[in-house]
């Protein structure tokens, strides 16, 4: 037999020897062996296999390699030079990047569980949105702003718009924006929600068309708070004599302004604006409910267009 089978030293060792100098089983290294990545340099008289110096260096590459995660196909490219280690490194960088995405965001998910004490119908939306690629997360939103803002995309006036109606999950969220997120997607899909955003959307085209043919205007909301605010400090209700005035104001507005503040005011638009801020770190937003809702009642008691308004004669 070679006396380098005896000879830790000597230019061929054992599987045996082989497997004492790296730690490895016996096992393992025939199981690489026979795929080709460590192959034996020959063979002793008996016909067990002997392993020359390189094998000792291939097969410390190796273990580190699988601890990092790299599969045999790639592994085995390596050590054939078939791939660079730079190449692998860099690939299988990207690949742990993306679990550690994920891992954060399974983390997140648990944690927003635990703090909202979530049913698990909850729980389990909010895992499967967790779980949905970015692409994925932006082909929902896409739908959901593509259906709101139909003929509208095109207009340079709604492009900041439709931005500012857009969610963006940062790539290391917090538990309160995964559940806000999580929420927003699923107040997306509402068809009747839908529906109210789309009636925000023409009064946003009205009162373009509108600046265009009269120059530019206040916004609905602004208005609304320059005009009820003070009454609302004052202590006015909105069925007082005293609200006329800012009822009559705020239809010199728009004719159609019940059906614009009734929009603004559903509670899911502000919620949208709410989550919203939260998925995306803003500031959170001060709530108009209470002015809108003040208007709302007072256009209802008091409402009725004046004379040469909107096309009505008294």
């Amino acid at each position: 037999m070679d006396g380098g089978m005896n000879d830790p030293l000597g230019p061929l060792c054992s599987i045996g020897e082989l497997a004492r100098r790296t730690g490895l089983t016996v096992k393992a290294i025939r199981f690489y062996s026979d795929r080709g990545i460590v192959p034996p340099t020959g063979r002793s008289p008996a016909g067990y296999r002997l392993y020359g110096a390189d094998a000792l260096a291939r097969l410390d590459l190796v273990r580190t390699l699988r601890d990092l995660g790299v599969g045999l196909p790639d592994i085995r490219k390596v050590v054939a030079r078939e791939l660079s280690l730079s190449e692998v490194a860099a690939a299988h960088a990207d690949a742990l990047a993306v679990q550690i995405r994920t891992l954060r965001l399974r983390h997140a998910v648990l944690t927003a569980v635990a703090r909202r004490d979530s049913s698990p119908e909850e729980m389990d939306l909010m895992h499967r949105l967790a779980r949905l690629s970015e692409d994925e997360r932006r082909r929902l939103i896409d739908d959901f702003l593509d259906s709101v803002f139909a003929g509208s995309a095109g207009s340079g006036a709604f492009v900041g718009i439709r931005r500012s109606f857009t969610p963006e999950l940062p790539d290391n969220p917090e538990p309160e924006q995964i559940a806000a997120w999580a929420e927003l997607a699923e107040l997306s899909q509402d068809g009747e929600f839908r529906a109210v955003v789309r009636r925000l959307v023409a009064h946003l085209e009205a009162e373009q068309e509108g600046a265009r043919g009269g120059g530019p205007r206040p916004g609905l909301v602004p208005t609304v708070r320059e005009l009820v605010g003070p009454v609302l400090a004052a202590g006015i209700e909105p069925g007082d004599g005293a609200a006329a005035p800012v009822v009559e104001a705020l239809l010199a507005y728009d004719v159609h302004v019940l059906t614009w503040l009734e929009a603004v005011n559903d509670p899911r638009r502000e919620r949208y604006t709410e989550l919203l801020a939260v998925i995306n770190g803003w500031p959170a937003p001060e709530s108009p409910a209470p002015v809108l809702d003040w208007a709302v009642e007072a256009i209802r008691t008091h409402g009725k267009p004046p004379a040469g308004v909107g096309g009505q004669a008294e």
